[in-house]
């Protein structure tokens, strides 16, 4: 069947028209001065800006095989806003760079860009993608920079955990984990070559898993919530709970100890698993937990391992880093 002309590819079509067939599909800024010019202006009444970045990449990151145009729009929007929150901020603008083969539809930039502004309304309201930057390449790319305010709040930092601190959590652990390992175990494929998603061939709860992996739902307002809490230590949880709690461990100069059976009944994929983009937290032991916010441990006195897990040291295998895991041939 032949695509209708009304979806030609990207080399069929000028930047200009690309970008004007994006910025419809965006929404109106909400910047002083928003998307078209050489670059925004923001408001910034806190005086400061809190700043993150993310790169997708088409092998690493994500598969085409297995997302959408906007389950990338929405994911690369949401790793980045999860990342604001855990600074106890409010995200106030993204600035998406995407680099695209001439060879995509043009439907499926589209699609990317009604997935970003739609992660924006649903979970961070008064966020909008107000610039950017777009150019071609063999390699799908999609590089985000979101930017938040603290609101006249201090920032919370990994390294303000304490001994004695309760270990909490918001958002779920080990759904994207599970998603991750039904993509690969189903839909591989071979020789790096997955396979497309039959979704009639999943049952509701691997369904849930797979949109917990190509749409992830951070509890983004939590963030400045845990801060007005009292949080004294944060970061969300991307690359899996025990490689972050570690990192979290690390900067504090404590251990943090995990109770396992607060993880439900496979604490080994929200142990391990990672891209659920949860909300890590210390707080002190006289102050109640914020709404949203469940106890999983305790911070104790810096030890020879920086986690444990039921009182035993963790052997850290797990969770997700790009330069260990990463096989091109493998996919």
């Amino acid at each position: 069947m032949s695509i209708p002309d009304e979806d030609p590819t990207l080399g069929e079509l000028s930047e200009g028209e690309i970008l004007r067939r994006l910025l419809v599909r965006l929404g109106p800024s909400l910047a002083l001065v928003g998307p078209g010019d050489d670059a925004a202006v923001l408001a910034a009444p806190d005086g400061r800006v809190v700043a993150t970045t993310d790169t997708l990449v088409h092998g690493p990151d994500f598969r085409l095989a297995w997302s959408s145009g906007y389950d990338l729009g929405w994911k690369a929007a949401a790793v980045n806003l999860a990342d604001i929150a855990a600074m106890g901020a409010r995200p106030t603008a993204l600035l998406v760079a995407l680099a695209v083969p001439n060879s995509t539809r043009m439907s499926f930039v589209e699609h990317l860009a009604e997935g970003l502004r739609a992660a924006c309304d649903a979970l961070a309201p008064g966020c909008a993608v107000e610039g950017g930057d777009l150019t071609v390449s063999d390699t799908l790319t999609i590089a985000v920079t979101a930017l938040g305010s603290l609101d006249g709040r201090a920032p919370v930092l990994r390294g303000g955990a304490r001994s004695g601190d309760v270990v909490a959590v918001a958002g779920p652990l080990g759904r994207a984990g599970r998603g991750l390992a039904i993509l690969f175990g189903r839909f591989g494929g071979s020789a790096g070559a997955p396979a497309a998603v039959d979704l009639e061939a999943l049952t509701p709860e691997e369904s849930a898993a797979l949109t917990a992996q190509l749409r992830p739902d951070p509890p983004i307002r939590l963030g400045p919530v845990a801060a007005d809490a009292g949080a004294t230590a944060m970061m969300d949880v991307s690359d899996g709970l025990v490689l972050d709690a570690s990192r979290l461990a690390a900067a504090s100069g404590v251990t943090v100890e995990i109770d396992s059976s607060t993880l439900g009944a496979d604490a080994v994929v929200a142990l391990t698993g990672g891209e659920d983009h949860a909300l890590l937290a210390t707080f002190p032991m006289s102050l109640a937990l914020p709404d949203g916010f469940r106890p999983i441990g305790r911070v104790v006195p810096q030890a020879a391992y920086p986690v444990l897990v039921d009182g035993r040291p963790h052997d850290g295998r797990g969770g997700w880093d790009p330069y260990r895991d990463w096989d091109a041939h493998g996919g």
